[in-house]
């Protein structure tokens, strides 16, 4: 029982959570101003809780497991949830139906949190339908916008076309090994061509969820048509925690097949790259330009995963935290500014820093870290991501992806160029933003200096690999 306790710790403290928030929404209820302390005060002891009395081990005869290096995981998503809480806080309060939503966010989390826990491919299969589901339910959370259901209704259906492509990529496993679980797989992988079809089949679903080229078509229309809140958890956590069991599953099930699978990755990763930074060039809606430059940044992550190794870890889940940062720290400044004004088009953003500097410098940042510019945590991210990459050799991958950058910082630095040097004869009138978004995007922003420059958050990461 104690072993039972500790190993899923994580899960139950977010399990218990949801039931508070239920019990809560069934009484009496609270108004949303104190509902939403109450859950960012909750929200911030659960990341809390995650750095202590953590055990490595597993459970359910191998289905669950854990480590150190998964805690982290799970911590920087747990970190991202609680920033979504606090940077959005104008549009929770306004809701009617706040409580709902955050049992929706945190099923969908406790579902990403046995996703990187998982064992064996059914309980994989079962915890990415549980972080998916709740996830379109919150993609129509604005009801009174015809847009809003129609990202809902795309999201449903491409969940369901990748869902059963992974059903079938593992009744193909379990047909050609007889077992599902991660510990034996590797031992029963010879390369057969039976095997490198379900392996085709099992990569195309954390295609879709990745939004990796040609998988991606969903995720500028769902981005566009969510509300901020969701465009982020999907943008952020919801890469991230696929990201960390896609680079589990590919090192540790399917090592036996690396030199398939090495193709695989370097060939989508420079689609992905190229792709996403060409049609974020020619963006004008905030949201589909973050959704493009996050599909380039999943074409980066996938730079590091093909390493394959030790390094390779590393600077992935170190890419990750930064991730974390910058992409919420440009939804942030982009929901405050859409709460207020109205205004989701880059041209609006004209003259953004005559009445706005704190905002400005805020995306000014966040912008210099995706792109990749020293002397923000993304310059490390990205710089350890190459360093990664280049460990096999390809040095036309590394060429490419570079270029990329390149390409990548002319669009970042376009929206710059509108913030703080374009002239503007309406510009926007100065935002009142909330409080604990003012204190998510200041957390935001320290994080995107301090993960860089303190190099000892590096060492930590590559100690627990």
């Amino acid at each position: 029982m104690n072993d039972f306790l500790t190993l899923m710790k994580p899960e139950l403290v977010i399990t218990g959570i949801i039931f508070l928030l239920l019990f809560i929404k069934l009484g009496k209820g609270l108004k949303n101003e104190t509902m939403l302390l109450v859950i960012q005060v909750l929200l911030l002891l659960n990341f809390l809780a995650g750095f202590f009395f953590n055990a490595e081990g597993t459970l359910f005869d191998g289905m669950y497991l854990t480590t150190n290096m998964i805690v982290l995981q799970k911590n920087i998503l747990s970190l991202g949830v609680y920033l979504i809480s606090l940077l959005f806080a104008d549009w929770f309060k306004k809701s009617e139906h706040m409580p709902e939503f955050f049992m929706l966010m945190l099923s969908a989390l406790l579902g990403m949190f046995f996703l990187i826990s998982s064992g064996n491919l059914l309980m994989f299969f079962l915890a990415l339908e549980l972080s998916t589901i709740p996830v379109a339910a919150m993609a129509n959370f604005d009801l009174d916008k015809k847009r809003s259901s129609e990202a809902a209704m795309k999201m449903i259906l491409s969940s369901a076309f990748s869902s059963g492509i992974l059903l079938f990529g593992i009744s193909l496993i379990y047909g050609a090994t007889g077992t599902i679980s991660f510990a034996e797989l590797p031992q029963q992988l010879n390369g057969s061509p039976l095997q490198i079809l379900a392996l085709i089949f099992l990569f195309s679903a954390f295609a879709f969820k990745l939004s990796i080229v040609p998988f991606h078509l969903w995720t500028a229309d769902v981005y566009e048509g969510s509300p901020m809140a969701v465009t982020s958890f999907l943008s952020v956590i919801s890469k991230g925690a696929v990201a960390f069991i896609f680079m589990a599953t590919l090192y540790k099930v399917f090592q036996p097949m690396h030199a398939i699978w090495y193709n695989l990755v370097m060939i989508l990763s420079i689609a992905t790259m190229i792709i996403g930074n060409l049609f974020a060039l020619r963006q004008q809606n905030i949201k589909r330009f973050l959704a493009f430059s996050s599909i380039a940044q999943v074409g980066f992550i996938l730079l590091g995963i093909s390493s394959n190794s030790i390094q390779g870890t590393t600077s992935v889940v170190y890419f990750i935290l930064i991730y974390v940062f910058s992409n919420l720290a440009a939804f942030g400044v982009a929901a405050a500014i859409a709460a207020k004004a109205g205004r989701e088009n880059i041209d609006d953003y004209k003259g953004l820093y005559q009445t706005n500097p704190f905002l400005s410098w805020v995306l000014a940042l966040a912008l210099f870290s995706l792109a990749g510019i020293p002397p923000t945590a993304g310059f490390f991210g990205k710089l350890f991501l190459l360093t990664a990459g280049a460990s096999k050799g390809s040095y036309l991958f590394i060429i490419i992806a570079a270029l990329n950058m390149i390409i990548s910082l002319y669009y970042y630095l376009r929206v710059i160029r509108s913030v703080f040097m374009d002239k503007n004869d309406e510009p926007l009138d100065k935002i009142k933003i909330e409080p604990s978004a003012k204190l998510g995007l200041m957390i935001c922003a320290a994080g995107i200096v301090l993960v860089g420059l303190l190099s000892w958050i590096y060492d930590y990461i590559q100690n627990l690999v």
